[in-house]
């Protein structure tokens, strides 16, 4: 009903101006006529109306024939026909001025309904400097759907700016297209006024300490983490360990591992074999053999699982720990290790621990 309404009123809305102007009695006539029945709903009579009349070609009357005509169809919700109508009419070249950029809006709303962004933004765009609230925000949805949201950006900024109460979804479209713009910093400052809006919101204390980890910053994610830890706020497991995992799909390992080892320290996630794996996998993803083996040898003695200890064998071969990763090996395989892998890795070890022993002894002679 309200959209019905709307319509009927913006049809309506520059009748009395053209009455002022110079109109051909029949067309006059013919827009009043198409008017009533489109008030009344019936579109059949509307179209009749407009298609039996005559309006002389490259006229006023032409023009404002095909506006109304647009608008029957738009109010009968064959939107692609109205879109067809109104752009003649706006292409015409004799809508005054105000008619003018009344009906490039509704030509707008018309083709960001169809999810056409770009006759969207070259309807709109040419006048986005002194743009009402209402294009900001139609000029933002058409950047979004054409995927161009370093060009959507300053577009909802302007608008924020201008309405300090504005949506929370506005603040959520800064957050995320900084975002994926990797502007984490300018992200992270409309996380902050989100959550100056609601601070007792976990999920948005969880996206804050999201940014700050992709943005390298670990050492401020475990301090939002624990901040909202001491407002009372609980963050369940499954969370924390996405917000870790979140690292290594970002090719993050380092900032992984430290991540997590904050997280197991301060004791927001409990400690178990999964973790420490996972702990220890990422050490040695970031090349940090030592702190791998750190985490992974204690694991391995505790589980004596032969997954574990075929990770300690191959991180103490890469560091040329042949006796070590031998060692390793025999308890890999006493845990259940595959024997394959086992021999291969063996195999290799005691060549070059032969070799190193070979060249011990001739540097001796």
């Amino acid at each position: 009903m309200y959209r019905w309404l709307l319509l009927v009123m913006l049809s309506a809305a520059a009748l009395p101006a053209m009455a002022q102007q110079t109109i051909d009695p029949a067309v006059f006539k013919a827009l009043n006529a198409a008017q009533g029945a489109q008030q009344k709903g019936d579109y059949s009579a509307a179209r009749r109306a407009l298609d039996e009349v005559q309006a002389k070609s490259g006229s006023l009357e032409e023009a404002l024939v095909w506006r109304s005509k647009a608008y029957v169809a738009w109010s009968a919700g064959n939107n692609g026909q109205a879109i067809e109508w109104l752009d003649k009419a706006v292409r015409s070249g004799k809508l005054d001025d105000e008619m003018l950029a009344g009906e490039r809006l509704n030509l707008a709303k018309l083709n960001l309904g169809e999810r056409r962004y770009a006759k969207v933004v070259e309807l709109l765009a040419p006048n986005q400097g002194s743009a009402s609230e209402e294009v900001l925000q139609m000029l933002v949805q058409a950047y979004q759907g054409m995927n161009q949201p370093a060009k959507a950006l300053p577009l909802a900024e302007r608008y924020v700016q201008a309405n300090p109460n504005a949506a929370d979804i506005w603040l959520q479209f800064l957050v995320g297209a900084n975002a994926d713009l990797k502007r984490y910093a300018q992200a992270e400052r409309w996380q902050r006024q989100l959550l100056s809006r609601q601070p007792n919101d976990a999920k948005g204390w969880r996206q804050l300490a999201g940014l700050q980890q992709m943005a390298g910053s670990n050492d401020k994610a475990l301090a939002t983490l624990r901040a909202a830890h001491s407002k009372g706020l609980r963050f369940s497991e499954s969370e924390l360990d996405n917000l870790v995992l979140l690292a290594g799909a970002a090719d993050q390992p380092w900032q992984g591992a430290k991540l997590l080892a904050g997280m197991l320290d301060s004791g927001l996630l409990a400690n178990n074999a999964a973790r420490q794996e996972r702990l220890g996998l990422f050490w040695w993803q970031a090349r940090d053999r030592a702190a791998a083996v750190r985490v992974l040898r204690p694991l391995a003695e505790r589980s004596g699982n032969g997954k574990h200890w075929l990770y300690v064998a191959q991180l103490e071969l890469e560091q040329a720990r042949w006796q070590a990763g031998l060692d390793a090996l025999a308890r890999a395989e006493r845990g259940g290790a595959e024997r394959a892998k086992v021999r291969s890795w063996r195999q290799w070890a005691e060549s070059e621990l032969r070799f190193e022993r070979e060249n011990r002894v001739a540097s001796r002679s």
